[in-house]
């Protein structure tokens, strides 16, 4: 039993729940990212930000917009096709949810990395697509998800249907993992680095790691995401990196290699 059963089915939660979901997170975030106590948790200054990113925030919230619609639109048809309404969904126990679960992370990542990593050897695409996203040399939660549209349906949007499909997890279990991964996602942008924060703490994957890929000298490592850092390790584009101290107050997620 939900809070929304009865009165929503679980295809439309699926469908407009990481939405929803996403601008409350991102919006605290952006909420607080300029008040002046957390700026010793900052990875860049203020001035960084002003500076260094290309793209206006109007311009960044259009763009996730956009590739929210789509999403939306992808997630409706996906539904309807795979969803039986002459059928009871039964939920499976919670061991079975709990590697429905798992398997979709993984398969997630898998996409991601190699979608991902290709979109940077590949200087067409680099050029005309994925260059939007390093728009924010700076990145702060809002523009988690600001990609050329294209991007965002060939590596979110398509990459979730695929964790889908192939882990057999119900529409119901499905809200949670893309709920889930909406979360982690915008945590990984968010430009803090706070103690406490549940993300960074369990996973190697966090903000500072995908810090270091939005700079110059990680552009073309840590491209793993949202979850692991599996396959950067397995395949050698892994940059490890310190957490400093500035001097001006903040910190800075500095890059081991040369």
């Amino acid at each position: 039993m939900v809070p929304w059963e009865g009165y929503v089915s679980d295809e439309t939660m699926g469908t407009f729940a990481p939405i929803l979901l996403y601008w409350m997170y991102a919006g605290g975030y952006q909420l607080i990212l300029h008040r002046r106590p957390l700026e010793r948790y900052r990875l860049h200054t203020r001035a960084e930000e002003e500076e260094k990113n290309l793209v206006s925030l109007p311009a960044v919230i259009r763009g996730v917009l956009l590739q929210q619609l789509v999403q939306a639109i992808v997630a409706m048809i996906l539904f309807m096709v795979t969803s039986d309404s002459s059928t009871v969904v039964v939920q499976p126990p919670i061991i079975i949810q709990t590697f429905q679960f798992l398997v979709a992370m993984l398969v997630m990542d898998s996409w991601q990395y190699f979608v991902h990593r290709y979109m940077h050897q590949n200087k067409f695409l680099y050029r005309h697509i994925h260059s939007q996203h390093h728009r924010l040399i700076v990145p702060y939660a809002i523009g988690a998800l600001y990609n050329h549209p294209l991007e965002g349906l060939l590596l979110d949007t398509v990459g979730g249907a695929i964790s889908f499909l192939v882990s057999g997890m119900t529409p119901r279990t499905s809200i949670f993992f893309f709920c889930f991964a909406v979360l982690k996602t915008v945590d990984d942008h968010c430009g803090l680095w706070l103690p406490y924060n549940i993300f960074q703490n369990l996973f190697q994957n966090n903000t500072a790691y995908h810090d270091v890929h939005h700079q110059l000298q990680g552009l073309k490592y840590n491209y793993s995401q949202p979850f692991f850092s599996i396959w950067d390790r397995i395949l050698g584009t892994h940059m490890p990196y310190n957490l400093v101290s500035r001097k001006e107050g903040g910190l800075e997620a500095r890059p081991l290699r040369d």
